[in-house]
This record gives C-alpha cells, structure tokens and sequence, in this order.
C-alpha cells in the first residue's frame, strides 16, 4: 500500500511540472516526391531593375574615373534601357530545382503550453485525488487493523477472565469430588452421587482446556495482524474489568474523519474534476514552439537554422464526443454524491445502533453484576449445607454450574460493551482510542 501512495505521489509531481516545456531531440531522414523549385518569377521585376540600375551605375564610375565628369543624362538612360531590355531576354522564364531529393535532418523541437483550457490544471486536480484517494485507502486499512487488532486484543482479555474463573471453577469441583469421596466411604451417599461430581469436573476441564486452545487462536491471530511470526511468543495477561465510558464527544459531524467517508468524498471531487476535464477538451490549446536546426548541411535554402512561433490546435468538431462526455462525466457527480449521502447515513445510523447497544449493554452487566453476587453467596451457602449434610453434592454442582454460566455471561456482556466501545470510536475514525478504556 505504501508503494501504491509513493507512485501516486510521483504521478502528482510530474503533473505539477507539466507547465513546463518539452524538448525534443528530433531528427530523420526525408526523401521528397520531386526536386525543390526556387520561384524565381516572384523576384524578376527586382532583379532585372537592380542589375541594369547596377550598369548604369558602373559606366557613370568608369566614365568619372576618365573625364571627372558624369555620364550625360541621355546615356545613363540609353544604357538603362540596353541593359533592362539585355537581361529581361535572359532570365530565365521557369523555376530552376535543385538537384538534390534526400535529406537528413537533426533539430531540437520546443513546445511551451500557454493555454490549453484548464487541461494542466485539471490534471493536477486529478492526480492530487488520486494521491488523496491512495492515503486514503492507507488509512482505512491501517484503521481497519487497529480495529480488528483491538477486538482481538478484547477477546485475549476476555478469554484471561474466563480461564481465571475457570480455574476457581475447576478447584471448587476437585473439592466437591473429594468431599463425596469421604461421604461414600463413610457410607453417608450412594456411589452413583459421587459419579456426578466426576461427570462435572471432567465436563468443566474440558471447557478449560477448549478456552485454552480458544486463546492460542487469537495469539495466532495477534500476530498476523502485527506481522510478527505466526509462532511467536505472545503474553498478555489482561483481564476485563468494566468501567463506564463517558462518551463527551461532539458527534454533530463524525463522518467527516471517517475514512469510509473520506474515500467517497474523494470520489465525488475526482468525478468532479473529470467534468472539468472533459470541458477543457472543448476549448483551445495554445503552445510557443521553436526548432533550432543541428545538422543545416545540404538542407535547401529555404529551411532556416532556427524558427519560433505560436501554434493553435481546436477541435472544431468532434461528432459531439465530447459533448456527450460532459453529460456522462456530470452523471458519475450524481452518483458520487448520492452514494456520499448514503454513507453518510448509514455511519449515522450505525453510531445510533451502536450507542442504543452501549445502553442496553451497560443494563445487562448491571443485572448480571447483581447475578453473580448472589450466585457465588448461594454456592458458598450450598456448600456449607453439604458440610452440614443438609444438602448433596448434587445440589453443590448444580450451584457451580449456574455461577459458571452466570459469570461467563457478565464477561461475555463486557465484552459485548467494550466491542461495541470499540466500533463507535471506529465510526468516529479513531479506532485506537478504545485503548483509553480498556487499560
């Protein structure tokens, strides 16, 4: 996932830089259909005037250089009109080619965006959703393990408070079957009421040896959530303890730190973002460019060594692609904004499930704390009758079965609260805090 974000990020630098220019080494051989003309008919009218005004003007030197004098007016006009006449004769009346047909060219292609219609600007936009979009799905995996490691991290603890009543359990059977040893040996019950009390605590060491094989499992399980070797060592002796939460926290707006939320919020600005897109594809693109000539050998006159410029390219027409890409990228926005409000109701429905199951939690263990209470008074009482033979050891596992069940339903309600603990600060995009009330 990290991976994923890194090159997302790089993506989003590169389209921070797409303002500047391109440079292209461009180069490649070039063979043309037929010879190059010079126009020559386009520069007749000059040449034919320069070149008899130049006769003119070297006889009128010549002439000064002998007499001092200038050439009379009538023979300067004499020689312009023979020299005019001479050389129209002679230009020649078509465009000379030049010989040569193949040519290789090398130059270095510039091309400076100045207006593309918002294109630069929208990619941008769109690749800094997509780096969001990449933190974000981190995150809500990240707090996916917090959460799931904080349930499992429960479950460790409620297991530690099973196993340790269990084992007071397991004691108060041993002693039941002790004691019904002495009672058939003085022949005070029948044998068959000793078997009970064997029955009994092999069915409880049982249920302690399946609990201990329950807590390896999620040993098991603890590691894979924090990477570490599946086999590795693991001791965490915590139990559960309950204490009411004082859940003061300003829930007008939860949503908006949940990542679930974030993640399609996120979606609604890159839909968004696409429409711009898919606008920007109906507006002008306006670029500088120059070409700068590295090889000019043999290459004709009429390629210069270097050019700069300004190029546009518009779409004019498109067959209404791109009008219809508009109407659907305007779509995904409803559906990205239907589903945000649906999430949005649904974490709010949830936070209010999960606070009515808080209540009604802390109402089961306030009951079942009272249970208890008096579940261990009556064995403790059961098993003083049995002392006093007023009662059998019948009675005194009947007794322990009923605490057991009892004390294993206060736990399982505590756990039940503390999960629930759990999933509300997930809600609320804090997963970790559950840790403030379970140390």
């Amino acid at each position: 996932m990290n991976k994923s974000v890194a090159a997302r990020k790089f993506s989003l630098e590169a389209e921070k830089n797409s303002y500047l220019p391109g440079i292209d080494l461009l180069a490649g051989y070039q063979h043309l259909s037929k010879p190059l003309e010079i126009n020559l008919q386009t520069v007749k009218d000059g040449i034919v005037e320069g070149s008899s005004q130049q006769s003119v003007n070297t006889a009128n030197e010549v002439y000064k250089e002998i007499t001092g004098n200038n050439l009379p007016q009538a023979v300067q006009d004499r020689i312009y009109s023979l020299s005019k006449n001479v050389i129209s004769t002679i230009y020649p009346d078509y465009n000379p080619p030049l010989n040569k047909q193949d040519y290789f060219t090398a130059s270095l292609g510039i091309r400076q965006p100045l207006y593309l219609g918002g294109k630069l600007s929208t990619a941008r936009n769109i690749a800094q959703n997509e780096y969001d979009a990449g933190n974000i799905n981190l995150e809500l995996t990240q707090k996916g393990v917090d959460f799931a490691l904080a349930v499992q991290y429960l479950r460790m603890m409620y297991v530690n408070s099973i196993l340790q009543k269990e084992n007071t359990i397991v004691d108060i059977f041993k002693q039941n079957r002790d004691r019904a040893d002495e009672l058939v040996k003085n022949e005070l019950i029948p044998p068959y009421l000793r078997n009970w009390t064997n029955v009994a605590l092999t069915q409880a060491q049982t249920r302690k040896n399946n609990i201990d094989l329950e807590k390896k499992n999620i040993q098991v399980e603890i590691n894979r959530l924090m990477g570490s070797p599946l086999d590795s060592a693991l001791t965490i002796a915590d139990t559960l303890r309950f204490s009411k939460a004082n859940l003061a926290v300003e829930q007008s707006s939860f949503w908006a730190q949940n990542p679930s939320y974030k993640f399609i919020e996120n979606k609604t600005n890159l839909a968004e973002s696409t429409v711009k897109a898919s606008r920007s594809l109906q507006l002008p693109n306006i670029f500088a460019i120059g070409n700068v000539n590295l090889y000019q050998k043999d290459l004709p006159v009429t390629t210069p060594p270097w050019l700069v410029g300004v190029e546009m390219q518009w779409t004019l027409f498109s067959g209404f692609r791109n009008t219809k890409r508009v109407s659907a990228t305007k779509q995904l926005v409803e559906e990205a904004k239907l589903a945000q409000e649906n999430t949005r109701t649904g974490l709010q429905a949830q936070l209010t499930i999960v606070n009515n199951k808080l209540t009604a939690l802390e109402n089961d263990i306030a009951s079942l704390d009272t249970a208890r209470s008096q579940a261990a008074v009556t064995t403790t009482m059961v098993r003083e009758r049995l002392n006093n033979e007023f009662s059998t050891v019948k009675d005194v596992n009947d007794a322990i079965i009923v605490q057991e069940e009892i004390e294993k339903a206060y736990y399982t309600a505590v756990l039940g609260y503390y999960v629930a603990l759990a999933e509300y600060w997930n809600l609320m995009g804090t997963p970790q805090r559950i840790t403030e009330f379970i140390k």
